[in-house]
């Protein structure tokens, strides 16, 4: 591993995910931040618009500036983090990766493997899908080598995170009936993005809980994607995802049918993630709580059997901001330059 540090640039750098990218990678050992880009705070001192970081030295002086190309790559930079909406990411990713930037992209411009199944989802043609034969999937712990190597890696959906942690293993080796899955899944209110809407105001979300995007969820696409090369057949499931009155975890329960041995669960997990750091395998009979894991980079899974209907209960937790976004990008940066996986991440 090299102690060089990586020039690095935050294109769309102050929504919630933003913030959390910033505040990880001002404390990343190996990490040089020297640039940030908001339309709407450009020409602001890092440290005004987000106080917190105030007192770090490394970003005291940094200002937003316009997303402008030439300029980053007048940084000498050498990496790109994209914290922008659907649609717009690709305008950046295509110039910077011609500029000679490699590329971890938040958004879902680049999770999905096939264009269509992209316009089907999110309403529009896909903006570069010339690019999507070249670009990762971000799960280090399914995709390790291939984001290795990767120059444009997608990292992952806060919700398909959750999901397809515990169930890939078990899907790939064939522990449960893929058309069987049913998920629950509850997420703070900092997934619903940084802006000013009715629905996500105080008085609106405090003391309730919700049910929303049922039932064809933007992340049902990626999450049946990867659920299906796990399987190796087409697989589609039911995800209904939930608004809890907190800032920021996921709990995710899932629900499948056995076809194994009850005791095959653990082993099948425990052989999958022995080797993956941010993996935390609580066993049978515990369940996640997101306590435990927001403003880190872990995914806590634990599970119970209801040997009554001979269904598999899965339960999952992590940030949404975290493991779901910010810090799994990071993630995927450590693992694209060879340094130690946990490099900056182990934060509890």
């Amino acid at each position: 591993m090299s102690d060089q540090k990586i020039k690095v640039v935050v294109v769309g750098a102050s929504g919630y995910t933003g913030q959390e990218l910033l505040r990880l990678l001002i404390m990343h050992p190996l990490v040089d931040l020297v640039a940030v880009t908001s339309r709407t705070e450009k020409d602001r001192l890092l440290t005004d618009v987000f106080p917190r970081f105030a007192g770090a030295p490394s970003v005291k002086d940094l200002r937003f500036s316009d997303p402008d190309v030439d300029a980053l790559a007048a940084t000498g930079a050498e990496f790109a983090f994209l914290a922008l909406p659907h649609g717009v990411a690709s305008e950046f990713a295509v110039p910077l990766l011609e500029k000679g930037f490699r590329i971890v992209d938040l958004s879902a411009d680049f999770r999905l493997n096939c264009p269509d199944i992209y316009e089907e989802f999110y309403g529009s043609p896909h903006p570069a899908p010339d690019l999507l034969k070249d670009a990762v999937y971000g799960l280090v712990e399914t995709y390790r080598e291939e984001v290795a190597g990767a120059k444009l890696v997608a990292s992952p959906g806060c919700y398909p995170t959750s999901i397809l942690t515990p169930l890939i293993p078990l899907v790939k080796n064939g522990f449960i009936k893929p058309e069987s899955i049913n998920v629950a899944s509850l997420s703070g209110t900092s997934g619903a993005g940084k802006k000013a809407a009715v629905p996500f105001l105080f008085v609106e979300v405090n003391e309730s809980l919700r049910a929303y995007g049922a039932p064809k969820h933007r992340h049902l696409s990626e999450i049946e994607q990867e659920l299906s090369i796990a399987a190796g057949s087409e697989v589609k499931i039911s995800f209904v995802p939930h608004l809890m009155p907190v800032n920021a975890g996921i709990a995710t329960t899932i629900f499948a049918e056995l076809t194994g041995v009850p005791a095959t669960i653990q082993s099948c997990l425990e052989a999958a993630y022995a080797d993956c750091p941010f993996v935390r395998i609580l066993g049978e009979g515990t369940f996640a709580d997101t306590k435990n894991v927001v403003r880190t980079n872990f995914v806590d899974i634990g599970w119970v059997i209801d040997e009554r209907t001979n269904r598999l209960i899965i339960s999952s937790a992590e940030d949404n901001l975290g493991k779901g976004a910010g810090s799994q990008a990071i993630q995927c940066f450590n693992v694209m330059h060879q340094f130690p996986e946990t490099t900056g991440l182990l934060n509890f």
